[in-house]
């Protein structure tokens, strides 16, 4: 299968160059180191803060937390999130830079916004087992990852607004078929049922993020200030 030719050339890109018209785009991709810098805080330093700043961790729940069961193999969508953020701006950045911009805002957004509420009210879960019924690679795996990551910083869910995102990647991008846009909704719905499942997340988490995910979809795909007809004319112009 021929692999279709990038909107634009990368090959030419300079570190001289970056501030070019063709490639400005790029440093929006800034935002995830300075976001993995303020999520490691607010997961790993804050805590010891707390009481100075009168606030503790608020545990979050619901009646049908505790109806879900918990379910190990939900662990493959749920991990398949990260690859699914890294398809999705790797194939905008390459094939269509509206779009790209458009996710990347959206992410920028939501993502901020969550840490923002992390930071304002600290928020906690209590969901996890103490024990797994089964006893396969899947649950083994699930032991180490609750050991490594906190249950702290939940709501909303971050794991949510970086699915949505991708989905909305995937459905307004071009070149993509119909049966990938299914796909990628059927991906999404599975990731977001995945934080539930594994106990990751309350289900208030998920309705918490649901509505900013409409919200920064509204701003940053629909009323977006830069139109898809003048990104093409742009990246057309760089390319002759």
């Amino acid at each position: 299968m021929k692999l279709k030719k990038p909107c634009i050339n990368y090959l030419k890109l300079r570190p001289s160059n970056i501030w070019d018209e063709q490639y400005r785009h790029l440093l929006l991709l800034i935002y995830w180191p300075i976001f993995g810098i303020m999520f490691a805080f607010v997961e790993r330093g804050y805590e010891k803060y707390l009481p100075a700043l009168g606030k503790e961790f608020h545990f979050v729940h619901c009646a049908l937390d505790d109806i879900i069961p918990f379910n190990e193999f939900f662990v493959i969508p749920y991990i398949f999130w990260f690859a699914y953020i890294v398809l999705a701006i790797v194939y905008t950045l390459l094939y269509d830079i509206d779009t790209y911009r458009k996710t990347m805002n959206f992410i920028m957004v939501t993502y901020t916004i969550a840490i923002l509420c992390y930071f304002t009210y600290p928020t906690a879960q209590n969901l996890r087992p103490l024990m797994f019924e089964r006893d396969n690679i899947f649950t083994r795996f699930m032991t180490s990852f609750y050991a490594f990551d906190t249950n702290t910083n939940v709501c909303p869910s971050i794991h949510v607004f970086g699915s949505f995102a991708s989905t909305f990647a995937f459905l307004h991008a071009n070149g993509i078929k119909r049966g990938i846009k299914i796909a990628a909704i059927i991906i999404n719905i599975l990731i977001t049922l995945s934080t539930v499942f594994l106990k990751q997340h309350s289900v208030i988490d998920v309705i918490v993020a649901i509505p900013i995910c409409a919200i920064a979809y509204v701003l940053c795909f629909k009323f977006d200030a830069k139109s898809s007809k003048e990104t093409e004319k742009r990246t057309v112009s760089a390319n002759l």
